[in-house]
């Protein structure tokens, strides 16, 4: 089934995602859903946080900041981000909230492309760019199994992505963040662990965001100009500090739910449904078993350049 470009929906609105206690210790679940118990992860995705008042190189922002905080505020030394449950949709802005409505758009030959005013106090849901431009964001990685993968097929199709990237796998895994870099796609910040940014305090917010932002700094030499809240959980100190770093809160509008490993097919049903003009799609390529999104994404990245869409970066 070919995708054509039309009007977007908030079709990929997600459901939360929570943050799950062991008896063993902290567990933190990353991606869009719960994991599976009965398959474990392939490949791990970790490394141990730096330890308390270790000097962080890098652009200096935390250190900037004076010492570190309290236990209680700093990034738990935890592994790498693995699947939980999204927040439910009707506590999600609604998505005409930021960007556009790509207003009576109908393809080639339609009524003409008419973007709405946008706000820029909010996320970012979907791109105004014209007519069949659409974007592909994967989230969670980097990962020494699945990213590259993803890179051999972008490089294929010719298409550009943003990479939403946890800190603590960027370094556990530098060299494939610099992978990423050096093949022209974007860099976003999705936070050190990937928490629930609702549930901590602004100054663990802060410290969330500029560990990443130095952590992939470190890794690639870049600073990111976006940045992602895990689970989709905007708030007012968020959307501040990404005002204050000069970042771009980015959103999506397509949630295929790969980190719920539905199968294949269902993924690529999905996309290939709910894609419009200006969709932000939301893939993930950390946090779990990602084979189904990588074989999702053969069929539907050749499936959607047919259909006439274009890829670029929000």
């Amino acid at each position: 089934m070919n995708a054509t470009p039309g009007t977007p929906g908030s079709t990929g609105a997600g459901v939360s995602r929570r943050v799950l206690l062991s008896a063993g210790g902290l567990m933190i679940l990353t991606g869009c859903g719960v994991a599976d118990p009965g398959r474990p992860d392939p490949a791990p995705e970790a490394m141990p946080a730096p330890s308390p008042g270790a000097p962080r190189p890098g652009r200096g922002r935390l250190a900037a900041r004076g010492p570190d905080p309290p236990a209680a505020h700093r990034p738990p030394a935890s592994g790498p981000a693995s699947p939980a449950a999204h927040r439910p949709a009707a506590s999600r802005p609604a998505p005409a909230t930021r960007q556009t409505r790509l207003d009576g758009y109908h393809g080639a030959g339609g009524r003409p492309y008419r973007p709405a005013a946008a706000r820029d106090d909010q996320p970012m849901f979907y791109l105004h760019d014209g007519p069949g431009v659409i974007a592909l964001t994967i989230d969670d990685g980097p990962s020494p199994v699945y990213t590259p993968q993803i890179l051999r097929l972008l490089r294929r199709y010719r298409i550009t992505a943003s990479f939403s990237m946890i800190g603590i796998n960027v370094d556990a895994y530098p060299g494939v963040a610099r992978d990423v870099a050096e093949a022209g796609h974007m860099i976003v910040n999705h936070t050190w662990t990937h928490p629930d940014l609702a549930f901590l305090s602004p100054v663990a917010v802060r410290d969330q965001i500029d560990y990443a932002t130095d952590a992939i700094h470190r890794a690639t030499g870049r600073t990111p100009q976006m940045f992602r809240a895990p689970y989709g959980a905007w708030s007012p100190v968020v959307l501040e500090w990404c005002e204050q770093t000069r970042m771009t809160p980015l959103d999506w509008s397509v949630d295929p739910r790969d980190w719920s490993r539905p199968g294949t097919g269902a993924i690529i049903r999905n996309i290939m449904r709910n894609t419009r003009s200006g969709s932000i799609i939301l893939e993930h390529d950390g946090g779990g078993n990602r084979s189904q999104t990588v074989a999702a994404l053969r069929v539907v990245l050749p499936r959607l350049l047919a259909a006439g869409f274009r890829f670029i970066t929000p």
